[in-house]
């Protein structure tokens, strides 16, 4: 697509603490008042007042839990601080206790069967025994809950680490999850869970990274790999760009004459789909068209789009002829199937029919079509935003919310796009370009890829750079859709989050662990910008300090 684009501390025993006394602290930078849901376990206020943490720089407790887990009246511990995590947490209330650490013969215990993933996930990480469902309560134990907060939001999650025990609870399994990955990262490394209560929840319901397995055939162990990686971060969403001029790589049976040598078998996406499911991680597939389908046109040459002179244009599709439609939809209803999960990309992008000076004379068969199909005013532009409502059709059957690349809304034309189309905007420089402004105040709902910072093309090609961690970190925010000029911030409902995206326009440029280490520090600073987009507390040096440490 992008072608064309640019432990256990010491003890520090204090006089005159009251123990269990508590003080609320709010990490992350910026001041606002932030409504968090109530955990059920009666640790922290519904309400808290954001404030600056003034936490050690590493997120460890000052006292580590003893042999006894519940202080004796005799000791007393210094004021815990704040975590250190990727993404920071939203807010902490610090309290004074020895905080927890994983001890084997500890268990995990859960008060709903729904967590029995997210129970036997951790229990395995930190070394604990999974007990299921247990009513009493031991030394050491780890407690999932969750606590059917109504209205709260469906990510968020409360932990609270008291009396030698730790709960997590949330409104659904997800934030349940992503408490257990908090919990994972602060005791990374034999580290100690602070004493208190953490309240969290993302800024933006989608935090995404997309993967251009076209041009590039990637392994499915890599993308396992990746797929951990995210879950251990809060993503939820991974890309799969799987057809395009150079490739189609995953397995069909509707149509096996299209799929390239190198390619995913049906067996090894169900695996990838699978564990992304068990780190609520959405896989959103995507075929792009009329576009971006050489690898299809290889195997079925007629289908290719020419022009007045005959002359071929790369990767795109005759509309004008059904066979295109229906080898398209034919895909498309088959990889229903094997992606469940409820989100589709349907491309859109870069239909070299468009690019020209006049359309109707370069493509005198797409007008005619287009004359015939919206009458005497029918238009190129016409035609290709009906492909583009036909295949959302097909998809939307499947049950599935859509998106498409911004350079698919097309804005001449008497016809429309689905009026429930997700923009996926990524360039400034399509065909009829227009502001990120011009989308969002039709009130169409945006995810942010913006080819400035969140665009990782291998082999840099037209003056594309790979992306630095520090510039996400420093410089974008989810209402930087566009180049580095932020959106008016009433419009920030309609941004449902972002996307980091690698494409493989120069595909031998990078080995897989390359690309692995490559995008380490963007994936890190990304997540953190839409789990909450304010000015983070930490500098770059310590937020990369902390990556380092955390693994």
């Amino acid at each position: 697509m992008s072608q064309h684009r640019r432990r256990r501390p010491a003890r520090n025993v204090k006089t005159g603490i009251v123990v269990g006394a508590a003080v609320a602290v709010t990490v992350g930078a910026g001041v606002g008042l932030g409504l968090w849901a109530s955990g059920g376990d009666g640790g922290g206020s519904a309400q808290e007042q954001a404030s600056s943490s003034s936490g050690t720089s590493d997120g460890t407790a000052s006292a580590g839990r003893g042999a006894s887990p519940t202080p004796s009246p005799t000791r007393s511990y210094p004021l815990s601080q704040a975590p250190r995590t990727i993404p920071a947490v939203r807010s902490h209330t610090a309290a004074h206790g020895p905080g927890w650490r994983p001890a084997r013969g500890e268990r995990v215990v859960i008060a709903d069967a729904r967590l029995a993933d997210e129970g036997r996930l951790i229990a395995s990480e930190l070394g604990l025994t999974y007990a299921g469902a247990k009513k009493d309560v031991k030394a050491g134990d780890l407690r999932l809950a969750v606590n059917g907060g109504a209205g709260a939001n469906p990510e968020s999650y409360t932990m609270t680490v008291r009396g030698g025990t730790v709960s997590i609870s949330g409104p659904t399994d997800a934030g349940v999850f992503y408490g257990t990955r908090t919990l994972k990262q602060e005791v990374h490394g034999g580290g100690t869970a602070p004493e208190g209560v953490v309240k969290d929840q993302p800024a933006k319901p989608v935090r995404g990274f997309m993967l251009d397995i076209a041009r590039k055939n990637f392994t499915a162990g890599w993308i396992e790999d990746r797929v951990r990686e995210l879950g251990d971060l809060k993503f939820n969403e991974l890309g799969l760009h799987f057809s395009d001029d150079q490739g189609f790589r995953i397995a069909s049976d509707t149509h096996p004459e299209v799929v390239s040598q190198q390619h995913l078998t049906k067996a090894e996406v169900k695996r990838i789909v699978a564990l992304a499911q068990s780190r609520h991680i959405t896989v959103v597939p995507e075929i792009d068209s009329p576009g971006h389908l050489g690898a299809v046109i290889a195997a079925h040459p007629d289908l290719q789009l020419r022009n007045v002179s005959g002359v071929a244009t790369r990767g795109a599709v005759d509309i004008s002829k059904p066979a295109a439609a229906k080898i398209v939809d034919d895909l498309l209803n088959e990889y229903a199937g094997l992606f469940p999960g409820g989100q589709w990309n349907l491309g859109g992008d870069e239909y070299q029919a468009l690019v020209v000076a006049n359309p109707q004379a370069s493509y005198p068969q797409l007008a005619a079509a287009a004359r015939r199909k919206y009458g005497s005013g029918g238009t190129v532009s016409d035609l290709t935003t009906g492909w583009l409502n036909d295949r959302a059709a097909t998809v939307r059957a499947h049950g599935r919310t859509m998106r498409a690349w911004n350079d698919g809304f097309l804005a001449a034309g008497s016809v429309q796009p689905a009026k429930d189309l997700r923009v996926g905007y990524w360039t400034g420089k399509e065909y009829g370009a227009r502001q990120p402004v011009a989308y969002l105040a039709a009130g169409r709902k945006l995810v942010n890829y913006n080819d400035e910072f969140l665009y990782y093309v291998l082999g840099q090609p037209n003056n594309f750079v790979y992306p630095t961690g520090q510039r996400i970190y420093e410089q974008w925010t989810p209402l930087v859709v566009r180049g580095t000029v932020s959106v008016p911030a009433r419009y920030d409902a309609q941004i449902l989050g972002g996307s980091f995206a690698v494409w493989c326009d120069l595909s031998g440029s990078q080995t897989e662990g390359q690309v692995a280490a490559g995008i380490r520090m963007p994936l890190r600073a990304t997540v953190q910008k839409l789990w909450d987009p304010r000015r983070p507390a930490l500098s770059w040096a310590q937020f990369k300090a902390l990556a380092g440490r955390l693994g």
